[in-house]
């Protein structure tokens, strides 16, 4: 009898698009980052996708200082793949987005395929009281604001960090940015397998529609065959297990996360990160499959072992 497909879960942790008064369970400080992460992946995340926040305010930052206490916290307590942000936010400089990854080489990081708007501000209309003084002028500045990711900032991030050993979560959040991507392996600057991350339901990226998921798989699938790449999905807000559910069902892989969503059902917070991947294993192993280790991810990704990062 013919074993399971076995399902990587990626688990975002925190992220730079919520802002802390939007829920009491986000991780802010590096001990909640910390504690959420390694309770993501005693729950069965293989994959731990981290950014980094001030520990008073709550705002999002790429200090490498900031990323070092809960590395080396997870590192020391589990045995999880660590994948590091070089999205950062859209309003910091790539120079800034990529130093946790230079400083730290880990097995994974984060590539964006494009540049594109990406709009925060329709969540001013849910959130109208803020703790904190950054958070309202940063969703409202989100109509006006390009997250750039030009074809010059992803290579500088791939020749960055070509020596390494680093792979990448390369995140697509719409059709054009598969093509991107086709580019910088015709370039020689990817090689597969390749570890791309849908992206649906973000304003300014493609939708959440199940067209809109077939439509990607399908296009990757065209552009890079069956064996050289591994696709994973992430569903932002109310989308996350509907988008899961498709991709499950045709051989794909899922992040689920408080940086995706703060929900666990229709109102109801979230509490921790752990009881986001626990519905997501429930939903593979229904389904008749098995939830992958870390060992069995980087097998399926190539990665090149937690013994080689610098953390």
């Amino acid at each position: 009898m013919a074993q399971a497909r076995k399902v990587i879960i990626t688990c975002a942790i925190t992220g730079a698009i919520h802002t802390p008064s939007m829920s009491p369970h986000l991780p802010v400080t590096p001990e909640e980052i910390a504690e959420s992460a390694i309770g993501a992946a005693e729950a069965g995340a293989a994959i731990v996708h981290l950014h980094a926040r001030d520990p008073v305010t709550g705002e999002p930052t790429q200090r490498p200082d900031a990323f070092l206490p809960f590395l080396r916290e997870i590192k020391a307590r589990s045995g999880v793949v660590v994948n590091l942000t070089t999205g950062g936010s859209a309003a910091m400089t790539i120079e800034d987005r990529v130093r946790p990854a230079l400083e730290f080489a880990p097995e994974v990081a984060s590539l964006n395929m494009g540049s594109m708007n990406f709009g925060l501000y329709p969540m001013l209309g849910r959130y109208r009281d803020f703790r904190h003084a950054w958070e309202r002028p940063y969703l409202e500045g989100s109509d006006a604001r390009i997250f750039r990711n030009t074809f010059a900032d992803i290579a500088y991030i791939l020749e960055r960090c070509a020596d390494q050993g680093t792979r990448f979560e390369i995140e697509c959040y719409d059709i054009g940015h598969l093509y991107t991507l086709a580019h910088f392996v015709d370039r020689g600057l990817v090689r597969p397998p390749l570890f791309v991350q849908s992206v649906f339901g973000i304003l300014g990226g493609i939708g959440s529609h199940p067209e809109d998921v077939a439509h990607m798989k399908r296009t990757a699938d065209r552009l890079f065959g069956a064996d050289d790449w591994v696709w994973s999905v992430l569903g932002a807000g109310r989308n996350q297990l509907p988008v899961a559910a498709q991709a499950l069902a045709n051989g794909g892989n899922v992040r689920v996360g408080l940086e995706d969503s703060l929900w666990s059902g229709p109102g109801r917070l979230a509490e921790t990160n752990a009881e986001q991947v626990t519905r997501a294993c429930r939903l593979v192993e229904d389904l008749g499959l098995n939830v992958a280790s870390p060992d069995d991810a980087r097998r399926m990704l190539g990665l090149k072992g937690h013994d080689r990062v610098r953390f």
